[in-house]
């Protein structure tokens, strides 16, 4: 995306976005308060972003295999690490808000499509260390060394495929009785990420969240960000700007939210 039209995307939703008073849901009044505008610090937020720092000084080069929205087919390239940490990892505010949401909800059995380095993975274990956090990374050398940084933040919660996810997550979805929490990050096009979605959204229930990453990257994701949200399945959706929430609650009439971030 450009930054022109990033800008005037944000732009345009500064304009349409509100605060807590403006929230007449009190499931959305409390999740607001309490998750994502809360501004308390935990006990893992200094251990990750240690370990950021420390990948961002990290001058090793690894080939790396792209099978995401940069490339229709397979590209290989040298990056260094401190590149990857810097460029490709989520921020900390948004590292700290996944922390935040797996801690306010307490799901079990959690996926991350799109590990990288890990430091999203990481907030993801270390808000719910009972929790199942399988994470997904098409590029070899990746996964290798964000299982290096699991290690190294001795989290045991955490299980990492490698390889072509839309190879791994069928099967693996297949084999679950349910999905609590999906964090979607893995490719930015429209078709992957409904695809990603659609085969998620089979084990859903209504206590499920799903968020996906970068709604206004491209108009690709854009598009698929507001074909999601009008899923008849889907009862309440957020959008954050950077990230959107989606939600199955049986009980909650359909309501569509955009909410100062």
């Amino acid at each position: 995306m450009s930054s022109f039209r990033l800008a005037y995307k944000f732009f345009l939703y500064r304009l349409k976005s509100f605060r807590l008073h403006g929230i007449h849901s009190p499931f959305v009044f409390d999740l607001y308060h309490q998750a994502i505008c809360h501004d308390g610090t935990y006990m893992a937020y200094p251990v990750i972003e240690r370990l950021r720092a420390k990948l961002k000084k990290n001058k090793q080069e690894i080939e790396v295999t792209d099978l995401g929205a940069g490339s229709r087919v397979s590209q290989t390239y040298r990056r260094r690490i401190s590149e990857i940490a810097r460029i490709s990892a989520k921020s900390p505010k948004y590292g700290q808000l996944l922390f935040r949401l797996i801690n306010y909800f307490q799901p079990r059995q959690v996926l991350e499509l799109g590990t990288s380095l890990g430091l999203t993975t990481a907030y993801l274990a270390a808000a719910n260390k009972k929790a199942a956090i399988t994470t997904f990374e098409g590029c070899p050398n990746i996964a290798n060394h964000a299982l290096q940084n699991f290690r190294e933040l001795k989290l045991k919660n955490i299980s990492l495929i490698p390889g072509n996810l839309d190879q791994s997550l069928p099967d693996f979805v297949a084999n679950l009785d349910q999905i609590d929490f999906v964090y979607f990050d893995g490719n930015h096009r429209y078709e992957s990420t409904i695809r990603y979605y659609q085969r998620c959204q089979q084990k859903h229930t209504q206590n499920s969240v799903f968020v996906f990453d970068d709604i206004y990257w491209s108009s690709e994701m854009e598009k698929a960000w507001k074909e999601i949200c009008r899923d008849p399945t889907v009862t309440l959706s957020i959008d954050l700007f950077q990230v959107g929430l989606i939600f199955f609650r049986q009980k909650q009439p359909k309501q569509h939210f955009t909410l100062w971030y």
